[in-house]
């Protein structure tokens, strides 16, 4: 029942005639929700495009606003829909975090960092890694729930997890035979108590997010 407006523009539009029409879509009161897909052409600028969104409006929780909200434990505020879907998965399965050590690797403000600020609020312990980190592999077999947002297919191998750790997946890539996969080596599931599969698992709960979302901006914009 939820009825979608797509609003395309040419990718050559200038950074400013980009911003006029945005603001039209943001202004409009029968705009419950929006969700800007990134990445923008290179000639727009993205920080301020985010910037601009209204924040009761932010599906994915992208503006300042909102990541300030998520960052300080407001809930009132949206947080990006993968991060959410995250924390949706695992209180589905039943899978409490309450004192659990939470290894999440990645550290973009879609996934990593605002899940993060979930986890901690949720009570979890939470170490964030990344390629960088030194001796990642043994981070990694510390953690009872391991979440994968590296963005590369199959980096999390089996030596990298401890026997019966949850693992939450939610890379989208394509391998060399150019079928979707994701972030975590299927070999894992020998290991792990639970694990997400891509396609499918945090996927499909991102949808999920997305419209639970819309129907809280729908509220939020029709004093509800």
């Amino acid at each position: 029942g939820l009825r979608v407006q797509s609003f395309v523009y040419p990718k050559e539009i200038s950074h400013e005639d980009f911003m006029r029409e945005f603001q039209k879509v943001n202004e409009d009161e029968d705009v419950d929700g929006i969700l800007l897909l990134c990445p923008l052409p290179k000639q727009i600028d993205q920080k301020k495009a985010a910037a601009a969104i209204d924040p009761c409006k932010d599906l994915d929780g992208i503006s300042p606003v909102n990541a300030a909200k998520v960052f300080s434990g407001n809930q009132e505020g949206f947080a990006p829909c993968t991060a959410e879907a995250v924390m949706e998965v695992l209180k589905t399965a039943g899978i409490s975090v309450r004192g659990k050590r939470v290894v999440i690797v990645g550290r973009s403000m879609v996934v990593g960092r605002p899940l993060a600020m979930l986890l901690l609020k949720a009570n979890a312990t939470v170490t964030v890694c990344h390629t960088r980190t030194k001796d990642l592999k043994a981070v990694c077999r510390e953690a009872d729930i391991l979440v994968a947002a590296v963005g590369k297919a199959g980096f999390i191998t089996p030596d990298m997890v401890k026997d019966g750790a949850v693992v939450i997946d939610v890379g989208i890539n394509r391998n060399a035979e150019g079928k979707v996969c994701g972030d975590v080596d299927p070999a894992v599931m020998e290991k792990a108590s639970y694990m997400t599969p891509v396609p499918g698992g945090a996927g499909p709960m991102t949808i999920t997010m997305l419209m639970k979302n819309t129907l809280k901006a729908a509220k939020i914009q029709n004093g509800l």
